[in-house]
């Protein structure tokens, strides 16, 4: 359990990290967090340049810098954005 709350932990850290450098153009929401998975919801006007699924991958590598794997399990495109389900590497 301490382990999750851990993972738990940096997933938020990341999400923080994320919005400081990328809001209001991206913005990271945590929809729901499982013991193996997580879900993040991604909002915003998104660089027009840039390619949409980028911004998924780049949150992928902030959460490999702070020592969490995981990888995209699933993308559900929304109004104004996506609800990326992750799945974690290591729990």
């Amino acid at each position: 359990m301490k382990r999750n709350a851990s993972a738990k932990e940096k997933v938020e850290k990341a999400i923080g990290e994320y919005n400081r450098y990328r809001a209001p153009e991206a913005k990271a929401r945590l929809i729901s967090f499982g013991g193996k998975s997580f879900e993040v919801e991604f909002t915003g006007s998104f660089c027009s340049t840039c390619g949409f699924y980028d911004y998924f991958d780049d949150f992928k590598i902030l959460l490999e810098e702070i020592g969490l794997g995981a990888k995209i399990a699933e993308i559900k495109e929304i109004d104004e954005g996506a609800a990326v389900k992750f799945e974690l590497l290591i729990v």
